[in-house]
């Protein structure tokens, strides 16, 4: 079969996923349809087929990408050996991660139910290591008595959930700068876990 005029593998590739990344996060992945990522790329429906075998796959890379990219980037970091260090650094590192990416966020949490059971599961694993760090230091801080927590597993994922909202609203055009909202949201934190 022939390649679309103007379509060239290495280029058409990305600007397939880009542009599913953006009319899922606008439209949500169940009203977008192949025919419709194809024209926002410029080319024919067929040729889609060339670079995923189907949407769901598609909708899976975006999201295993998102999360492959939040695991490589948190693993590059220094983490802090004292708990309240340790919180300040995650909380820090996961706003500063995701401001940049609201609509892989967006995705990544809200068409969690659109994935068929084996990418599902994948993607819960990949999600489960990088909350697990959060538990981690969560767990060090009751341990030492800096943290006062009923139940750790809840408050990491409280914890996430309030960060990673912050995408839905922030804009660098508003009065905030990004430095503010990392501190806003820091001493939200510490006083959610009830830091000493």
């Amino acid at each position: 079969m022939a390649r679309t005029q103007g379509s060239y593998s290495g280029t058409t590739g990305p600007r397939v996923r880009k542009a599913a990344q953006k009319l899922f996060a606008r439209n949500g992945y169940a009203t977008v349809s192949m025919r419709q990522i194809a024209a926002d790329v410029g080319v024919q429906a067929g040729a889609l087929y060339n670079y995923t075998p189907d949407k769901q796959t598609l909708l899976f890379d975006l999201m295993k990408q998102h999360m492959d990219e939040l695991l490589a980037a948190r693993a590059a970091q220094d983490v802090a050996q004292v708990p309240l260090a340790a919180l300040e650094g995650f909380t820090r590192f996961h706003i500063r991660f995701h401001l940049d990416r609201p609509d892989a966020v967006f995705i990544a949490y809200m068409e969690l139910r659109n994935l068929t059971e084996p990418h599902f599961e994948q993607l819960e694993q990949l999600r489960a290591t990088y909350e697990g760090e959060l538990m981690a230091i969560l767990s060090a801080g009751q341990v030492a008595g800096v943290f006062d927590l009923r139940d750790i597993k809840v408050a990491s994922r409280a914890v996430i959930a309030m960060l990673t909202g912050v995408t839905t609203w922030y804009r660098d055009s508003g009065a905030l700068s990004r430095e503010d909202v990392e501190e806003i949201y820091w001493q939200m934190v510490r006083k959610a876990v009830a830091a000493t």
